[in-house]
């Protein structure tokens, strides 16, 4: 499960901080700071959805 993690997390990172990163830029949020830290909080929040994601496809094969 570990290899099927570590290729999730690259995609769902990815993915996840660059929504954060339009929703900050929607939101009038167009500087440096706050744009990283939406990028942070988007490779943060991909660590829980990594562990979900991986362990339904485990559970269901």
């Amino acid at each position: 499960m570990t290899r099927l993690a570590g290729m999730l997390f690259s995609l769902i990172a990815t993915t996840l901080a660059g929504s954060f990163m339009v929703a900050a830029l929607t939101m009038g949020y167009d500087t440096l700071q706050p744009l990283l830290v939406a990028a942070a909080l988007g490779g943060l929040a991909a660590i829980p959805a990594t562990y979900l994601v991986a362990k339904a496809i485990v559970d269901n094969n």
